[in-house]
């Protein structure tokens, strides 16, 4: 459980990074997001999740990382 809050708020913290460091450009970037079909959100929270679940496995079985 511990593990898990801490990957929790290091989550948070990337994802709070490009707001605080680029606040207008975030909004301009959320106005284009805003634009976009929802199928295209949805296929890129799809390859999205891809992505970390393949990082996650990879870390897990390779020795490199242990």
């Amino acid at each position: 459980m511990k593990f898990f809050l801490t990957v929790i708020g290091l989550v948070l913290v990337v994802e709070g990074l490009p707001y605080f460091a680029f606040p207008e450009k975030m909004q301009e970037m959320l106005a284009q997001i805003q634009k976009m079909e929802p199928s295209q959100l949805r296929i890129m929270g799809l390859i999205s999740m891809a992505i970390g679940l393949a990082i996650c496995y990879v870390v897990q079985r390779t020795a490199w990382f242990q």
